[in-house]
């Protein structure tokens, strides 16, 4: 069920398609203010704001990496457990033509092109995590195992302390 004041995205329409349970949250976006900002507008642990990055490989491949907002990836460890020689972030106009979504309103649900997920394992440590919603200004709380029944993602351990 919607709320009043929730936006319809194609992430909303992907968590209801798969029956995944989401609060909405709502809060006055900041540009580049990521999510120091969405936390504290929010009022929870920017540990449990979950960062959706579209990176890609060597050869332009692209794929997403959910991680706690408090950290960093460590691109040369991520490329290590999937089996690439390299993996770097995607300009934002990429990522942008990937997923459908702005940067700053990025979400791995209902994404435009389907594509691998690596998600850092300790965020499925956690009761309840904040996500992007689809939209800038707006995340999902959702619990993080409905992740791994919904998109699949392959578990790593990449999590540099931010």
């Amino acid at each position: 069920m919607r709320s009043e004041n929730a936006p319809e995205t194609p992430a909303t329409k992907f968590l209801q398609q798969h029956g995944i349970a989401h609060s909405n949250h709502l809060y006055d976006y900041e540009e580049h203010g990521g999510t120091k900002i969405s936390s504290r507008e929010l009022n929870v642990d920017e540990h449990a704001v979950v960062k959706t990055l579209v990176m890609e490989d060597e050869s332009g491949t692209p794929l997403i990496v959910l991680m706690h907002g408090d950290c960093k990836v460590s691109t040369k460890e991520l490329a290590r457990q999937i089996g690439c020689k390299k993996i770097e972030p995607c300009k934002p106009e990429v990522a942008n033509r990937h997923t459908g979504f702005l940067v700053g309103g990025t979400s791995p649900f209902g994404t435009k092109n389907k594509m691998p997920i690596c998600i850092e394992k300790s965020i499925l440590d956690l009761p309840l995590i904040y996500i992007n919603g689809g939209r800038r200004g707006y995340l999902v709380g959702v619990h993080p195992h409905d992740l791994l029944r919904a998109l699949l993602p392959k578990i790593v351990q990449v999590a540099l302390k931010g």
